[in-house]
């Protein structure tokens, strides 16, 4: 009997105080979510946490040593409180400084006379990191050990995943089956479908309530990365919920 596939993971840090505030609202933990899903990479954990350093730094290396890759988004921009780079650095014990390739690629978009102080952070690169290239601002993010920094704005976000996505390690990607349960409540089906999730242990079961403009409704959703476990997981939710519906 062949050997399972070794799941690859992943964790996503979201830096910045706007976050926590809510004045700014998130919109690359969807996106980052499911663009791994289908490429086989498990999202397993996701963190916010403040512009400070030493939650920055804990945060990394805690994540880091559990997930096979991190990436976090915000925090690499021009002004004081930009304390990415620095903290990414603090967390693998290296130095940072001024990165000529990242100079090279800021003078793409700015004249040198206008490369000023507050610009030329954002060629500031811990020591040892790979650039990640950014096709809309050109201010590069970087990737250090399986650490990949991102910029927070979307646009440049999803270009610089662009970027990194085809060199990573793939796992065999999920597989997805809805199942419509009409008005039924949960506790109408909850029992019958902890049976059968406890029967298909390789899939995972959730039950999904919402309200819909012709008002309630339950979806039960099947997860897997075996075709056959899947379509006889969801066999037997349906011949539950037909049975419920008579």
């Amino acid at each position: 009997m062949p050997e399972p596939t070794p799941a690859v993971t992943a964790a996503v840090l979201v830096i910045g105080d706007e976050i926590l505030s809510g004045r700014t609202k998130d919109k690359n933990i969807g996106s980052i979510a499911e663009r791994l899903t289908a490429i086989g990479i498990d999202l397993r954990e996701v963190r916010v946490v403040p512009d400070v350093t030493e939650e920055i730094v804990a945060s990394v290396n805690a994540l880091r040593a559990r997930y096979t890759y991190l990436f976090t988004t915000g925090g690499i921009g021009p002004t004081h409180d930009d304390i990415t780079a620095d903290s990414i650095a603090a967390a693998f014990g290296v130095g940072i400084g001024i990165d000529e390739r990242a100079r090279a690629m800021l003078l793409e978009r700015h004249r040198p006379e206008d490369l000023n102080a507050a610009r030329l952070r954002m060629a500031r690169i811990p020591d040892g990191a790979d650039l990640i290239p950014n096709p809309v601002s050109k201010a590069p993010g970087f990737s250090i050990g399986n650490v990949f920094v991102m910029a927070g704005v979307p646009q440049i976000m999803n270009a610089m995943l662009d970027a990194i996505l085809p060199g990573l390690s793939q796992g065999v990607p999920v597989l997805s089956e809805t199942i419509e349960a009409g008005k039924l409540p949960e506790g109408a089906f909850a029992g019958g479908l902890a049976t059968i999730a406890a029967a298909h242990g390789s899939v995972s079961i959730g039950s999904y309530p919402s309200m819909t403009q012709e008002g309630f409704a339950n979806r039960i959703v099947v997860r897997g990365r075996e075709a056959e476990a899947v379509a006889a997981a969801r066999a037997e939710i349906e011949a539950l919920l037909a049975g419920l519906l008579r």
